[in-house]
């Protein structure tokens, strides 16, 4: 499995962003940079997530950190699967 794809596919819908977030790297800025993802679209992420890969994400596993870059989400991501 593709994990930055499957994440980016996630952003991409989640933020209805119509493909654009596919042109994202890992190094791209989320949190405070793409206007679309304010603190619902946040909880959005995270449900989709959950459902998509298939865990369940604690409240007290996240933070804003973790969605300060596509790299850092694929982190979380990757850690949660390990």
């Amino acid at each position: 499995m593709d994990i930055k794809k499957e994440v980016l596919a996630v952003i991409d819908e989640v933020l209805s962003l119509g493909g654009r977030a596919h042109s994202f790297d890992l190094d791209t800025p989320l949190l405070g940079a793409v206007p679309e993802l304010d603190s619902m679209a946040v909880v959005g992420l995270i449900n989709l997530i959950e459902e998509r890969f298939g865990f369940v994400v604690e409240d007290d596993e996240i933070d804003g950190s973790s969605f300060a870059t596509v790299g850092t989400l694929v982190e979380f991501v990757e850690g949660k699967l390990a």
